[in-house]
């Protein structure tokens, strides 16, 4: 069968799923492409959902990866409004709610990943909002415009960024966190104090090393939030952030490998030859890392999917992007290149003046830089990659030491950069 007989299906019309079909245009791919979407809009970036669009600062065209014409004249088949119900390997076809089937010769699951909920009693009442679509940005923001009281549950991320919109929005903003500092998981506790001390400064109540135990309300919409410590928080308006789940189920029901998402090599390609994965939803294997990660950024999705297209065309390119992921909270904006499992680092190396916020924080594990964040200093990301992937032992006092050009030290030097 020649390439323009073939017909290439992707369930999820999110950034990966769209990047995908993007890759398999430009790379010269002419057969059948289909892009199957649960959501009514065409396919969108979803970070301005907790910064830009979220303060109203970007306008909800500029949201949108392409063209409301680009599908069509591209001729990719995109449905929005669709929902798979099935993946059925030895047929080689999705069903489609309704009953349709349609038939594809290889096929891209990039099904993303759901909020997790908040399971505790009146967490279904008004006024509990979560985060992930346009819809939902949309709600939050006629929410704080109209609520002045907001309790933010879960002190990661997307908590984070929603407290800053919430905040620039001026409503009073109480975070509620498990751990004894936001982020802590991730950053460990030397960063992780300095996002406490940011939203502490913009008015940010903290409420830490707790969590809830009650969603209170008067029978319809919520009223407060009582916590594990007894407090009780009158609000307007509650936003969940706890985490996101990966949308394992049809790869699940197919039989395909599944643990932390859908497992898969550095191809992409999953335990069937012919069924990719990319995004949020893959637990991708990392040549540089040995290991395997699911990673929930916005790069993953955006680079994976023209990787899983190329792959899907025959071309094998292995994934071995270094992980990567940003932030902008109040007048703070962060980059973070590497990779540190909880715990797994033996110190912090700090270049730059903390107090003023413009720093570089990197994270060492016998003297190898494992992964370092530019706060409001730009210009170093690739000199911060190629420290990471050369994994070789770099001098501390070197690393700290501002007037020492991070294209001096070992394994930078063949980028150029500060």
């Amino acid at each position: 069968m020649s390439a323009a007989e073939q017909t290439f299906v992707i369930v999820g019309a999110g950034l990966a799923g769209a990047k995908a079909a993007e890759a398999l245009r430009t790379d010269g791919f002419e057969g059948r492409v289909v892009l199957l979407g649960d959501e009514l809009d065409r396919p969108y970036d979803r970070p301005p959902l907790s910064k830009s669009y979220l303060q109203g600062t970007t306008e909800r065209d500029k949201i949108y990866l392409h063209p409301p014409n680009w599908y069509t004249d591209h001729d990719v088949d995109l449905r929005v409004g669709t929902r798979v119900t099935a993946l059925d390997r030895p047929a080689h076809e999705v069903r489609i709610e309704g009953g349709e089937r349609i038939g594809y010769d290889k096929l891209l699951l990039a099904t993303g990943s759901s909020p997790r909920r908040l399971d505790v009693p009146g967490a279904d009442l008004d006024g509990v909002h979560y985060l992930r679509r346009v819809g939902d940005c949309e709600s939050l923001q006629a929410a704080f415009a109209a609520g002045p009281r907001v309790v933010i549950v879960g002190a990661g991320w997307i908590g984070l960024e929603t407290a800053a919109a919430a905040r620039a929005a001026g409503c009073q903003v109480t975070v509620v966190g498990r751990s004894k500092l936001p982020l802590l998981s991730v950053l460990g506790a030397e960063v992780a104090a300095i996002y406490a001390a940011l939203h502490r400064a913009h008015d940010v109540e903290l409420r830490l090393d707790t969590g809830v135990v009650e969603i209170l309300g008067d029978g319809r919409n919520a009223t407060g939030v009582l916590l594990t410590d007894g407090h009780v928080l009158d609000t307007d308006v509650i936003v969940v952030g706890i985490g996101i789940t990966p949308n394992t189920e049809l790869a699940h029901a197919a039989g395909l490998r599944v643990e932390d998402g859908v497992v898969v090599n550095q191809y992409l390609a999953t335990s069937d030859p012919d069924v990719f994965a990319a995004g949020d939803l893959a637990n991708t294997f990392y040549p540089h890392l040995g290991a395997h990660l699911r990673l929930e950024h916005w790069s993953a999705a955006l680079n994976q999917g023209p990787v899983a297209a190329a792959n899907m065309m025959g071309k094998p390119i292995p994934y071995d992007r270094v992980p990567y992921f940003f932030s902008d909270q109040y007048d703070s904006g962060m980059e973070y290149c590497g990779y540190v499992a909880h715990g797994g680092y033996d110190c912090v190396v700090f270049r730059g003046d903390v107090t003023t916020g413009e720093f570089i924080a990197f994270w060492l594990q016998d003297q190898r830089v494992l992964a370092g964040m530019n706060v409001n200093t730009w210009g170093v990301t690739d000199a911060i990659e190629a420290l990471v992937r050369s994994r070789r032992r770099v001098d501390p006092v070197k690393l700290a030491d501002p007037e020492v050009l991070l294209r001096y030290l070992p394994g930078a030097a063949a980028v150029g950069a500060q």
